[in-house]
């Protein structure tokens, strides 16, 4: 399971492992996060050389690669460590944001364990997070609620023969270009995002149809023992239609576009580009 956490605001991706119950965080975040460098990937480069911890063991040997998903939206090797290797490599970051990133951690940790416990909390923690940025209560609704549709939809793929991370993000290209006429990237692009959440900036109506479109594609799925990607894509192409024509349908009645390059960043980071 990847996923992206905050600190202070800055983005730090982490995968979770389900065998071992314990997180990966990304080593680059976290040097960006506490040096403040607009180099991070040249810093730790460079510390990888000059640094030795441990007897002299290198401090490449406390990494793990892991695919996490890039600024460009593909997988790539990312060297990740888990929270106790990440603790021995921050003690070699001289930066006044150690001590509160160590509590970070322990944050992390505890939150998750809890999460496992009552994966309810996990829900009241994104709605904690969403309020804190603003959104509204109808807008945070529609949010989760699209969420469970789309767990429902990905569960109905890992149940028939779709398991690679590649051929999800595919599927879910192939559903969301045929209900708004744009790839993902060029949806984001459009709002003018890179490493955020498209669902994130979406405005409420984005959020409906998107929901429409991810349970027609799963129900039709359903009804014709869709199985493999090949199938699912057929599935997902339906699907998307009908949420295109409801689109279609209420933007004729309303004259607005239901697609926007509206978001909620800050001003001084949205440019918008459409390739």
């Amino acid at each position: 399971m990847d996923n992206i956490k905050l600190f202070e605001e800055k983005k730090v991706r982490t995968s979770w492992d389900e065998k071992e119950e314990q997180w990966y965080f990304s080593i680059i975040d976290v040097v960006e996060v506490l040096t403040d460098s607009t180099n991070p990937r040249d810093y730790w480069f460079k510390m990888k050389k000059r640094v030795k911890i441990d007897d002299g063991l290198e401090l490449s040997t406390i990494c793990r690669q892991l695919k996490l998903k890039a600024n460009d939206g593909k997988l790539r090797i990312t060297d990740c460590a888990n929270t106790q290797n990440l603790l021995r490599l921050i003690q070699s970051i001289p930066s006044p944001k150690a001590e509160p990133f160590k509590q970070w951690l322990a944050k992390v940790g505890y939150e998750r364990m809890q999460e496992i416990q009552n994966p309810e909390m996990g829900l009241d923690r994104a709605r904690e997070n969403w309020q804190k940025l603003g959104r509204s209560e109808k807008w945070i609704q529609q949010r989760m609620t699209g969420q469970d549709t789309r767990n429902k939809l990905t569960d109905y793929w890992k149940e028939n023969e779709v398991s690679k991370s590649e051929d999800f993000a595919f599927l879910t290209n192939v559903i969301h270009q045929e209900w708004t006429g744009l790839t993902v990237k060029n949806h984001k692009n459009l709002k003018g995002l890179k490493t955020q959440n498209l669902r994130d900036h979406m405005s409420e109506a984005e959020l409906i149809f998107t929901a429409l479109a991810e349970l027609s594609t799963r129900q039709i799925a359903e009804a014709e023992i869709a199985k493999g990607v090949i199938e699912n894509a057929k599935a997902g192409k339906k699907g998307g239609t009908v949420a295109k024509n409801a689109r279609k349908e209420l933007e004729s009645k309303t004259g607005k576009t239901v697609i926007t390059g509206e978001n909620f960043l800050p001003p001084a980071k949205v440019k918008k580009k459409l390739k």
